[in-house]
């Protein structure tokens, strides 16, 4: 994917960045549908336009830029972890394609804004609610963080769920093409009911959120969201 290597500033210089990061996501979206077969479905659930907050399960680093790549033209940017800044490269895709560095362990308020300032703009802002990989690939307890992110801004939630690139590096060396499923769930509102936004309020959001996101992926993947009779949607509301 390295079009000038060692030089990512003469790409500039020949294109403008709004091109050069449609050029990159195309090349980005070919190489990985070459490498994997992506079986998706759900994506009509996607609006067409406005602001809206795809959250999703993190397996690994595969499913950053090949659901990027599937959400397109929407604009489409999301949070990633601001360690990914001290590689060259990295930092210079991500910045391409508008990224937003976040600081994780912190209530990262900077972060927060320039989400909120891209859900004013219309885009999708992606999020991984369980804030680092999930080890074991099946899903962590969410942070509540997601929840201040979607009452602040007043955008809907869509989850997106996935499963399958944790093979992605085995297959590789093994020249075999990698399944990647992806599954898009139906969009909704958090709603308090206008009860105060405690911690525990919060976090039965995001629990009651994450339940959503496991049912859309085989049970093994489930975590600590298994048990789906426990899932409640006290807060959740359909658009």
């Amino acid at each position: 994917m390295e079009i000038f290597p060692g030089n990512p500033q003469r790409m500039k210089g020949i294109l403008t960045s709004r091109q050069a990061s449609r050029l990159v996501a195309i090349l980005t979206r070919s190489g990985l549908e070459y490498l994997c077969r992506i079986d998706k479905s759900g994506f009509e659930n996607l609006p067409a336009r406005g602001p809206i907050i795809s959250y999703s399960n993190h397996i690994g680093q595969l499913e950053v830029p090949l659901i990027f790549t599937q959400m397109q033209p929407r604009p489409v940017t999301g949070f990633a972890k601001i360690e990914t800044w001290d590689n060259w490269f990295l930092r210079w895709v991500f910045d391409l394609w508008g990224a937003i560095p976040v600081r994780r362990g912190e209530a990262d308020m900077v972060a927060m804004r320039k989400a909120l300032e891209a859900l004013e703009r219309g885009f999708i802002v992606g999020i991984a609610p369980e804030g680092t990989r999930s080890q074991s690939k099946a899903l962590q307890r969410a942070h509540p963080g997601v929840v201040l992110l979607a009452m602040h801004s007043g955008a809907p939630l869509i989850p997106v769920a996935h499963w399958g690139g944790e093979n992605f590096l085995n297959d590789l060396q093994r020249l075999k093409r990698t399944d990647f499923h992806i599954r898009v769930g139906e969009p909704f509102r958090l709603d308090s009911g206008g009860e105060r936004l405690t911690r525990e309020i919060r976090q039965q959001m995001a629990d009651e959120m994450m339940y959503r996101l496991a049912k859309l992926i085989p049970e093994r993947y489930r975590g600590d969201y298994a048990d789906l009779t426990s899932a409640t949607e006290q807060y959740l509301k359909p658009l």
